[in-house]
């Protein structure tokens, strides 16, 4: 009789332990979608400053497996802009133009998922999802004059940072990215800054530069290419 109790507790334990692991199992996230996937804002006729503070509250759509199922995270992500000269985002995933740039940048939403939701511990990975915004550049078609544009693109199998001085470019690559904040006239000076295994950057384009710095007298739109090595 009690080897009958015996086994029956041990079956119970065993079922509870099983059922345990199946939980921790449940809600892997294996991918994020962002929505909307593309936004633009602006237009050829209105200057890009006029673009200051517009909002789109972007969402963050978890798919998790065990079982299937897609869930809102957007306050559970980390959100990021990859040209926050262009666009800024907030921990809730705001997006805010930011008046300062145009052209087209990365934001992405990013989750660790070292655990599951049931808290048992995993190998984990780090699972990004990416929307594209974008702001149309001012060309002065239908209105007035505008600050010329700025054009930054990137080259090389590196990565890096360009910041002006002064302020007004800040930009990561992939790029491209374009910015009219500065007047006609203006001297701007643009720093490049390798990042992670990347040790040189030079500027093939760049109207007057060495090492580092490419310097560009603004009388008018003016494109300068980066590479990063």
């Amino acid at each position: 009789m009690k080897g009958k109790w015996l086994a029956l507790v041990v079956l119970v334990v065993t079922a509870t332990a099983l059922l345990s692991l199946s939980c921790g199992r449940s809600q892997q996230l294996v991918s994020i979608a962002i929505q909307p996937s593309v936004e633009t804002i602006g237009s050829s006729t209105t200057p890009v400053i006029d673009d200051f503070g517009t909002q789109v509250q972007l969402r963050a759509l978890g798919t998790y497996i065990h079982p299937p199922v897609t869930k809102d995270i957007t306050n559970q992500v980390t959100w990021s802009s990859n040209t926050p000269q262009m666009f800024t985002v907030s921990s809730t995933g705001l997006l805010t133009a930011t008046g300062l740039s145009c052209g087209g940048t990365l934001v992405s939403a990013t989750a660790n998922t070292n655990t599951s939701t049931g808290g048992i511990s995993s190998s984990g990975a780090i699972v990004t999802g990416y929307m594209t915004g974008n702001v149309v550049c001012f060309t002065g078609t239908g209105g007035g004059g505008g600050n010329p544009a700025l054009s930054l693109t990137f080259l090389g199998t590196g990565t890096g940072t360009v910041a002006s001085n002064p302020l007004g470019l800040s930009c990561t690559n992939p790029g491209p990215c374009i910015t009219q904040a500065f007047t006609s006239g203006t001297t701007v000076m643009l720093t490049a800054t390798p990042s992670g295994t990347s040790t040189t950057a030079t500027w093939p384009t760049c109207p007057s530069g060495n090492a580092n710095v490419c310097t560009v007298n603004l009388s008018g739109n003016a494109t300068v290419t980066v590479a990063f090595n």
